[in-house]
């Protein structure tokens, strides 16, 4: 999960972190439910020790320690200060939650020290895949197991295809958070990796961040449009009545739904290479 240095406010990370930070609430609404089939993929323990990848603004880190409880552990890890530190302050009353930042490519925890690994869309931006797995399984224990949902493909999300056909935008959209939309490019990874029995299931979902108000703002600041408007802020103008239309003609604009389609991969430690 390279990214520029957050702390240049200029930055595309930044400027993503931002966007998210001052979004999150209506982001988790969004997004909590397709966080929870593989954390209730994972059969998680209590006293368990879960690593949450790309742990964000922390509602996942709630979900995890909620499963673990008090004597068990959620490590935390993003690259993002911003993001860490809305999460420090929703999860400080937990004693059993630790934050890191760093680039879980290169998370420099103990060997074989944790009981499961998990992300929420947090595993597709590695600059070297193979490594950043090769780095989770080394850290998880011999009987430990990985859950993480992904994307599947842009054409198969209406969530993102929707408001980039509505705003008339014609631009490249960068394709990164869908690089996990194959499922054999996902098996090939684990498997390179040493990950074994490795089980890739299809899930689709309609979520939705609230109301035509909320969900409109929402989309104009994050997923393909929201980085096209960060980067052209001058499109806003014209894509946000296009997109808003867009939304009410769904129906009911006091809930607007959207179909995400995404995959859930679960698979097994093994023992690993010291």
């Amino acid at each position: 999960m390279r990214t520029q240095d957050p702390a240049n406010v200029s930055s595309p990370g930044f400027l993503h972190a931002k966007a998210w930070a001052e979004a999150y609430e209506l982001i988790d609404l969004q997004l909590s439910p397709l966080g929870l089939k593989p954390i209730e993929a994972l059969g998680l323990d209590l006293r368990d020790v879960v690593l949450d990848v790309g742990c964000g603004t922390g509602q996942t880190l709630l979900q995890l320690a909620e499963r673990v409880g008090a004597e068990g552990q959620v490590i935390g890890v993003d690259v993002s200060p911003l993001l860490l530190e809305i999460a420090k302050q929703r999860t400080e009353p937990l004693g059993q939650v630790r934050l890191i930042r760093a680039d879980a490519q290169f998370l420099d925890l103990p060997f074989e020290c944790v009981d499961a690994v998990f992300s929420r869309f947090g595993v597709m931006s590695f600059s070297d895949p193979v490594a950043a797995f090769a780095n989770f399984r080394r850290i998880l224990k011999p009987s430990g197991a990985l859950a993480f949902s992904c994307w599947r493909s842009l054409r198969d999300n209406e969530l993102d295809h929707l408001p980039l056909t509505a705003a008339g935008i014609q631009a490249t959209v960068d394709e990164s958070p869908f690089s996990f939309a194959d499922p054999e490019y996902i098996r090939r990874t684990l498997e390179a990796a040493g990950f074994r029995e490795i089980v890739i299931q299809s899930h689709d979902e309609k979520v939705s961040s609230g109301d035509l108000d909320a969900t409109t703002w929402v989309l104009l600041n994050v997923g393909p449009l929201g980085k096209l408007i960060r980067e052209n802020p001058v499109l806003r103008a014209t894509a946000e009545p296009r997109l808003r239309n867009a939304l009410a003609a769904l129906g009911d604009p006091s809930r607007v739904q959207l179909s995400a389609s995404i995959w859930i991969v679960t698979a097994r430690a093994g023992a690993a290479i010291r």
